[in-house]
């Protein structure tokens, strides 16, 4: 169980909830959000998302990226605009909160 203020994983069962209401997620939603999860902080490039999460590298696939994470802000964060969980790092990718970052 990995779990930042009001958002839980169940990584064993493959399942999310938000101040206790489940949250229904893709698969690539639910590996992107877990990737980030296990590694709070840890600043990933769009290629190394594709790489990790789907598996492929190839030029051009950054859009794919970027709308999942768009679908997945909508799904657990309260305010998608100001995102409390996936972070952008400007210039580099993305990041999960880590408890430093406040």
């Amino acid at each position: 169980m990995l779990s930042l203020d009001d958002l839980e994983i169940d990584v064993d069962r493959r399942a999310v909830s938000l101040a206790g209401s489940p949250v229904s997620l893709t698969a690539k939603e639910f590996d992107l959000l877990l990737c980030f999860a296990a590694h709070p902080g840890r600043v990933y490039t769009r290629a190394q998302l594709l790489d990790i999460v789907w598996g492929y590298s190839h030029e051009g696939y950054g859009h794919t990226v970027n709308s999942h994470i768009n679908r997945l802000r909508a799904k657990i964060e309260r305010a998608p605009g100001a995102p409390r969980f996936v972070l952008t790092v400007w210039g580099v990718g993305y990041k999960f909160r880590d408890v430093g970052d406040g």
